[in-house]
């Protein structure tokens, strides 16, 4: 055990209004990825330029119109909490002018980013269009999003939001995608991607527990998240548990080699995939007739 060494790889918010969550490629000490979280009060205004980047915007709570020169948009059925609903989202590719303005009340939006290699259209995903699976089974069932998934029309960026119910496991049987592998035939087998986990959590009070660690014990860290914290895989395997009492909401961003999931399972617990009974009957935990509630 010797050799296992600590990383920092929590970043805990700093504030409450204005940019409350950020993390750069110059932070993170890697290539692609990029993170922000912003609570405006009504009427503020989130502008900016994409630039050489492709930005995906998803909204966590509230009501925005978007004022771009690809086009402009509006939501009328914001969901009031992450746990209230599914995410509009927002795609804006590069050299794109943008403005996000809070109306009907607070907004509280999020969006990644990364170099973008190619030009995409820009698009706007409502919380109808999202699709909506329940993975894994047992006490390690989820929901997954599904909201700048591969093959959405994007260079590099992917998002998904995951809820993981009290006691749950999720990302589990834990997997990595930290080296770029192809069969004989060229087919992807595993992508090189960065990631952020950003959390919510049901109740003030709640957390959940990530690990993130390495076969050869280069990397392992143990975490506790709370609300608003966002961890950052660089590499390595990455399971979540839900505290019991307590429902856990992630936000992941992730930018690499290829605008894929494709990961490896962790091979010591591989054979968790056949062995379960069944799926958590309290899934799914949101749906998108909740944002017109």
């Amino acid at each position: 055990m010797e050799n296992r060494k600590k990383y920092k790889l929590v970043k805990n918010p700093t504030g409450t209004y204005g940019v409350y969550q950020r993390i750069t490629t110059e932070d993170a000490g890697w290539d692609s990825l990029n993170f922000e979280a912003r609570l405006l009060r009504l009427g503020e205004v989130w502008s900016g330029d994409t630039g050489d980047n492709e930005y995906a915007f998803v909204l966590l709570s509230g009501n925005y119109t978007a004022t771009t020169n690809r086009g402009e948009w509006n939501t009328a059925n914001g969901r009031k909490s992450v746990f209230e609903g599914i995410a509009h989202t927002l795609y804006l590719p590069k050299n794109t002018t943008f403005e996000l303005k809070a109306v009907g009340g607070d907004l509280d939006i999020a969006a990644g980013w990364c170099h973008a290699e190619q030009d995409f259209p820009a698009r706007f995903k409502k919380p109808e269009e999202a699709a909506i699976e329940i993975r894994g089974g047992d006490n390690a069932t989820r929901q997954i999003n599904s909201l700048v998934e591969p093959g959405f029309g994007s260079s590099k960026i992917v998002a998904v939001e995951v809820y993981t119910p009290s006691g749950n496991w999720s990302s589990y049987p834990a997997h990595k995608h930290d080296e770029r592998k192809v069969d004989e035939n060229g087919n992807l087998l595993e992508a090189r991607l960065e990631e952020i986990y950003f959390y919510k959590i049901d109740k003030p009070t709640g957390y959940a527990i990530q690990q993130v660690y390495t076969t050869d014990g280069s990397l392992d860290e143990l975490m506790q998240l709370r609300n608003s914290d966002a961890v950052l895989v660089p590499r390595g395997y990455h399971p979540v548990v839900a505290a019991p009492g307590y429902n856990c909401y992630y936000l992941n961003f992730l930018a690499g080699s290829d605008q894929s999931l494709a990961n490896t399972p962790d091979t010591d617990h591989s054979w968790i995939f056949n062995s379960w009974k069944g799926r958590d009957p309290r899934l799914p935990i949101v749906n998108a007739s909740m944002n017109n509630q």
